[in-house]
């Protein structure tokens, strides 16, 4: 949920599971095409003579023919670090298995199998940064490219940008090679046709057909290019780089992702919008740095308790759990609490999160932030910074704080409490610095402790347990269980449905959680 976290590259997403779309490489088989296919076609006007300017196609077979020589398969061989576990490590016997020095890593070989397509006569390709990098985790040896026809080349690797899963290759043939170009997917709307033609399985060239079932789909999975074309065209292991080309035979999205249960299709894929990919492409041709812009703060959607538990409209703007030390935020004034409701004026939304304008905003411009805090609407200009790498990212937020294992060897007496048990389910006791140091916090640490959870309450359906610390309540410090009883008392005055929480878990850094009052 923070700006900076990261979707994983080209995944199967069902909950908030991910895998990739890669095919299998005992299955890198490729189904040819005549060796005098025709060079793939991009202008309107070629490709208007072989489709209805109304209604559903009578066949996509002639456009398929014209672009099916541009579209490759894609396979790696690579070199992966593993971990190797030896269960006689420390023993006598350590050096009869596995690692002789122990269980510290290995590599082995691995392989990868997807797709991509030619955007130059000169053999530029385009594919998913996964396809060729083992979802990030491998050292490429070699990368091999198979046409449409069967002819293989190998090829270099240009430039790759994993925030957008997107990678840059190169071939050299010799040859004019067929190419096709990408169009606009800001013209995409719901309900056109559209084809996607790739390597499903390693079987080679398969092309399916569809409709965009949704444009700029927020899959939930969080980051700067969680933006995604949806179609129900048939999408599996192996599509993952593949063109979705629309009926003017232009790319308009790079096949991605689906949501599936079942590992295989069930009509919703996910593809990279052109908008999205065409300018990082031609960034990574020229070999230029992708710079993008970062606020440093770590933010949740406002779903409907969070708005309840605010008094704010569903769905417009973005939660700020936690800000950076130091970061563009921070320095702008920002504080975890707000909602942001716009970026340089343009609305926070599901569609258009914050992550993804303040990515696509140039670093060291000032932009005005529009946000609300305590029901106070208010604009802050913030400076924007350069996004971090993602390794650098990964270590953002990290929790601090140490851990003790038994937080709770001597808490107070329970006291009884009535109201607050039965309003959010939860019953509680004063923080002392006895107990802030058995749940490592602070002696300074003001609150009450959590002693007791009902777990019917939606406080227990969201995770809260015994030692977490409630630090505040709808924004009012809560040091006594009749803070808290206030706390409550006042959002039931303003009917509101719930009551938003600052709570800080064992070992971990503070986090807003909005708890439904029954």
């Amino acid at each position: 949920m923070e700006e900076s976290k990261d979707v994983k590259p080209v995944r199967y997403a069902y909950g908030l599971t991910t895998a990739l779309l890669l095919g299998g490489a005992t299955l890198s088989l490729a189904t040819g095409y005549p060796a005098g296919a025709q060079v793939a076609q991009n202008e309107a006007s070629q490709i208007s003579k072989v489709v209805p300017r109304s209604g559903a196609p009578a066949s996509f077979a002639d456009l398929t023919e014209q672009l099916a020589p541009a579209v490759v398969n894609i396979s790696t061989r690579q070199r992966i670090k593993v971990q190797s576990n030896n269960p006689f490590a420390g023993t006598p016997f350590e050096g009869l298995f596995g690692n002789p020095n122990g269980a510290g890593p290995q590599t082995r070989e691995a392989q990868s199998l997807g797709s991509g397509f030619i955007i130059s006569a000169d053999g530029y390709v385009v594919t998913n940064n996964h396809v060729i990098t083992a979802d990030g985790k491998g050292e490429v040896e070699s990368i091999t490219i198979t046409m449409a026809n069967g002819d293989e080349y190998p090829a270099k690797l240009v430039g790759k940008d994993a925030a957008s899963d997107l990678a840059v290759l190169k071939i050299s043939t010799g040859k004019t090679l067929p190419f096709v170009k990408f169009g606009d997917s800001r013209d995409a709307r719901v309900g056109d046709w559209i084809i996607a033609i790739g390597n499903p399985f390693g079987l080679g060239g398969t092309v399916t057909s569809g409709i965009i079932s949704a444009v700029y789909r927020n899959t939930g999975a969080g980051g700067a290019y969680d933006r995604y074309l949806q179609t129900d065209a048939a999408i599996n292991r192996g599509n993952s780089g593949g063109p979705m080309f629309d009926m003017n035979g232009q790319v308009i999205g790079i096949n991605n992702a689906i949501f599936s249960p079942t590992g295989g299709s069930v009509g919703i894929g996910f593809a990279i919008p052109a908008e999205t990919a065409a300018p990082i492409v031609q960034k990574l041709i020229k070999g230029e740095a992708i710079e993008r812009g970062y606020l440093g703060v770590r933010i949740q959607p406002l779903n409907d308790d969070l708005a309840d538990s605010l008094g704010l409209e569903h769905n417009k703007g973005e939660f700020i759990q936690a800000v950076e030390p130091d970061g563009a935020a921070a320095k702008a004034g920002i504080k975890a609490g707000d909602v942001i409701t716009k970026v340089g004026g343009k609305e926070v939304t599901k569609d258009q999160t914050l992550s993804y304008l303040v990515a696509n905003t140039e670093p060291g411009s000032r932009v005005p932030i529009e946000l609300i805090r305590n029901g106070r609407r208010m604009t802050l200009t913030a400076t924007v910074d350069k996004r971090p790498s993602e390794d650098e990212l990964a270590q953002s937020f990290a929790p601090d704080g140490g851990q003790d294992d038994n937080p709770f060897n001597n808490p107070p007496a329970q006291q009884e409490q009535g109201y607050i048990e039965k309003a959010i389910g939860l019953s509680v006791t004063p923080l002392t610095p006895q107990i802030a140091r058995q749940l490592g916090a602070s002696d300074s640490t003001k609150g009450v402790v959590v002693v007791a959870v009902d777990p019917s309450s939606d406080a227990g359906q969201k995770g809260f347990a015994r030692g977490f610390i409630i630090l505040s309540a709808n924004g009012r410090d809560v040091s006594s269980q009749a803070d808290l009883e206030a706390a409550i008392k006042a959002a039931k005055a303003d009917n509101r449905s719930a009551v938003l929480l600052r709570v800080q878990p064992r070992g971990q850094s503070p986090i807003f959680v909005p708890v439904r009052i029954r």
